[in-house]
């Protein structure tokens, strides 16, 4: 069972199981190209590729869309992250699938009004990451200028390959969790979900 293998072995497994989804690789190679700051492909795209692998589907069973996440604090305006998406829509119109673009510098200015709770400002985009609903959610990968993968993973690589769901209540409130969690269980529903802390 991969989860219990080292951490070094997971890495490995982590890389391959990612290497079977094609558009993953497309979405890698065509990101480092636009030399966006702090840069990570992150969110769904990369543990539902794994959990894909692990349950025996397709490698791009369930995943609607490929975030990339950027960090540049500069120029917090709307115009300069929109600048950032349009160039961003022109180098992937020609992937078969969504690919989102986003600023996290500027996640603060937007996330109570959508969420209903307040953020702080990230410091980067590893502090985005780390604030994501579920622990098995806190991944990113990118290239690096020689072409090496880069992976952040604050939790490690068990729960992902161990196909566990597990609540990380730092910033995203309990109802964006759950409805979350209930989501992916119907697309994996060899999933093992753990509650909200608190909750019986």
């Amino acid at each position: 069972m991969i989860e219990r293998l080292p951490l070094d072995e997971q890495l490995a497994a982590f890389k391959a199981a990612l290497s079977r989804n094609g558009i993953l690789l497309e979405v890698l190679e065509r990101t480092a190209a636009l030399d966006l700051p702090d840069w990570y492909v992150t969110g769904g795209c990369l543990f539902q590729t794994v959990w894909n692998t692990v349950t025996g589907r397709a490698p791009g069973h369930g995943i609607k869309d490929y975030d990339v996440f950027y960090f540049d604090d500069r120029d917090l305006s709307w115009e300069a992250e929109d600048r950032a998406i349009g160039v961003a829509e022109k180098v992937f119109g020609d992937v078969p699938t969504k690919v989102e673009v986003r600023n996290e510098a500027r996640v603060h200015l937007w996330y109570e009004q959508k969420f209903g709770v307040v953020c702080a400002p990230h410091t980067s985009t590893e502090a985005a990451i780390d604030s994501f609903a579920a622990t098995t959610c806190c991944l990113g990968v990118r290239l690096d200028s020689d072409g090496r993968w880069r992976v952040y993973a604050p939790h490690g690589l068990s729960d992902v390959f161990g196909l566990v769901v597990r609540p990380n209540p730092v910033l995203a409130p309990r109802a964006v969790y759950e409805a979350k969690a209930a989501h992916w269980r119907r697309q994996w529903p060899e999933l093992t979900v753990l509650d909200w802390p608190g909750t019986t």
